[in-house]
């Protein structure tokens, strides 16, 4: 993965169209396996070309909620506070081949979809591509922005 941001993004100014994480991530079949063991997720399309080609895949691909996950964390990273999302969903497009050796790139970007200054949150759109396809559609992050706290700011005397 690319570095993330050194220090979390100020969300307190947001605009619409305005980019607050851009990633690459690099998945391996190795990234596969260690990701099957810890989610025990076993499907052998995951790891075995016959079998994914026989299912009609293009190979070994990815699992779906690898890609979510990693797709994500760019943003999560320039939140600094994982607990600011509120919601993410996303549709899954395409499959993530992954070569027998070396690896596939997945490059993301998030960008400022809407602002509800009302819900005090923004729809932050998530576009996930590998080699300039769409892998994620209609993914989605829902963040909470900072409240206003002018008087916190202030101790009170007696």
């Amino acid at each position: 993965m690319t570095a993330a941001p050194a220090t979390p993004r100020d969300l307190s100014d947001l605009s619409v169209g305005q980019e607050i994480a851009r990633t690459t991530h690099e998945i391996t079949r190795d990234t596969l396996v260690r990701y099957a063991g810890a989610s025990g997720d076993f499907n052998p399309i995951h790891y075995n070309d016959t079998v994914a080609t026989d299912a009609g895949l293009p190979g070994v691909i990815a699992h779906g909620m690898l890609t979510m996950g990693v797709a994500v964390t760019g943003l999560l990273d320039a939140l600094g506070d994982p607990t600011t999302v509120r919601a993410y969903s996303v549709r899954f497009t395409n499959p993530v081949p992954v070569p027998a050796t070396g690896s596939v790139t997945l490059e993301v970007v998030a960008v400022v979809g809407a602002i509800d200054e009302g819900a005090g949150t923004a729809r932050v759109d998530i576009a996930a591509e590998v080699d300039g396809t769409k892998v994620l559609g209609r993914a989605r992050a829902t963040i909470a922005l900072p409240t206003a706290t002018a008087d916190s700011d202030q101790v009170a005397t007696a």
